[in-house]
């Protein structure tokens, strides 16, 4: 897949994860920064629901939490931002790539 292809889709799941409006952006760079700003904000004023949306994300919470620590190597915002957008990552990834009729017909309803 395209890397604008893949940033397109990657900022539609952080659009509607977060609650963004349509977000614009030709990098991962780009989007890396926007969410780090955005999770600044969400740090300060809104840390339960962040916390919240991580885990219906289904981000490794140990890794959350060391991001979150003191000692964390770079900052809470950026070490979130990269968590998410690599979960994100595999998100599209599985998508494009497993289809529920791929599974066989044990996995019907």
């Amino acid at each position: 897949m395209e890397a604008l292809e893949a940033n397109k889709q990657l900022a539609t799941l952080l659009s509607q994860d977060f609650a963004i409006d349509q977000i614009e952006a030709s990098s991962e760079e780009d989007l890396l920064r926007m969410l780090v700003d955005h999770l600044d904000f969400l740090i300060d004023k809104r840390m339960e629901w962040l916390l919240s949306l991580m885990y219906r994300m289904d981000i490794d919470e140990a890794k959350v939490q060391a991001a979150l620590l003191p000692t964390a190597t770079e900052p809470a915002n950026i070490g979130l931002a990269r968590l998410i957008i690599e979960r994100q990552k595999r998100r599209i990834y599985t998508k494009q790539h497993y289809r529920p009729e791929d599974l066989g017909k044990e996995w019907e309803w």
